[in-house]
């Protein structure tokens, strides 16, 4: 018995026709080739053969080995930590310029004297310096030039290491940084900026690029000029960009060269050698210099040795 077109009973009948599971509201005449469940449009996905439901095609991910960079980190298109360590470093300014009532004299802010690093201070156990010290920058000109470079150099690093492993990279340069500068820079020496982590991330690029067999020679030059420039321009930390060239290199070296194998376990046990390391010298120098104590007379701030 032939039954007319349209009516109850005719396969192609919206009636008739089955529903997709993800949007029971829809009726659909498609199904997928793999499971044979209807699926409408949306829920399709084109395949080397037909077309998959988006439920067979995350099943067929899970067996799929997901690409990862020579780090270990999975392939990312947008940075996140870059943005928002520029972010803080910009906050920071503002509010210091805010207290000091003036752009360019910003370090008379008592935010600012609180937190920059002078090896004394650090010594008379106000450790917190050598960490907040990297977020702080000696008026508007210093903070643009460390945050474009922060910008250029940054982006592709993060990518490369993964969010995680560039956060430890930039960290442990700007403790490299301030090591140096409390190993071996005058007791009271007045130190800020976030040029440690960048040469820190300068160190870092030339060991990715060394590492994945690029032409290295325009990141040396790069790192030569602003050794130059750092050496040759009063008022720059030399021990600071040597502190954080020379832990970042380091850091980054455990990253990419550790065994793919044990990746993670090598990864994770380089940095904390690392870590180990500036703690060990610091504590090594706190001895040397022994009990300092700091103080403020008549708007002044000094420092003393006690032994």
């Amino acid at each position: 018995m032939n039954v007319p077109p349209g009516q109850a009973g005719d396969p192609n009948s919206p009636q008739d026709m089955p529903t997709c599971p993800r949007h029971p509201d829809r009726q659909t005449g498609l199904s997928c080739t793999r499971c044979g469940r209807p699926a409408c449009p949306e829920c399709l996905r084109d395949a080397s053969v037909g077309q998959h439901c988006v439920d067979c095609v995350k099943q067929g991910q899970r067996g799929v080995r997901q690409p990862v960079t020579v780090a270990g980190a999975p392939l990312r298109s947008k940075p996140v930590l870059v943005p928002g360590l520029i972010a803080v470093n910009v906050l920071l300014y503002v509010l210091t310029a805010v207290q000091a009532g003036s752009a360019a004299a910003n370090s008379s802010a008592p935010l600012f004297q609180a937190w920059w690093l002078m090896p004394a201070q650090v010594a008379g156990d106000q450790w917190w310096r050598v960490f907040t010290s990297g977020f702080l920058h000696f008026g508007l000109i210093h903070l643009l030039i460390n945050m474009i470079a922060l910008w250029v150099v940054g982006r592709d690093l993060e990518l490369l290491l993964g969010r995680l492993r560039f956060a430890a990279v930039y960290l442990l340069s700007l403790l490299g940084g301030s090591m140096f500068v409390f190993l071996f820079d005058a007791p009271f020496t007045r130190t800020a900026g976030a040029s440690a982590a960048l040469y820190g991330l300068f160190g870092g690029l030339a060991v990715a690029a060394w590492r994945l067999k690029l032409n290295i020679r325009p990141i040396l030059l790069v790192i030569g000029l602003n050794v130059v420039l750092t050496i040759t321009i009063p008022n720059i930390s030399l021990f600071g960009h040597l502190g954080g060239l020379v832990l970042g290199a380091l850091s980054t070296a455990a990253l990419l060269y550790a065994p793919a194998a044990r990746r993670n376990r090598w990864q994770a046990g380089g940095l904390v050698a690392v870590f180990l390391v500036i703690v060990a010298a610091m504590f090594t120098r706190d001895v040397m210099l022994g009990g300092t104590v700091c103080d403020v007379l008549q708007g002044r701030q000094f420092c003393v040795r006690t032994n």
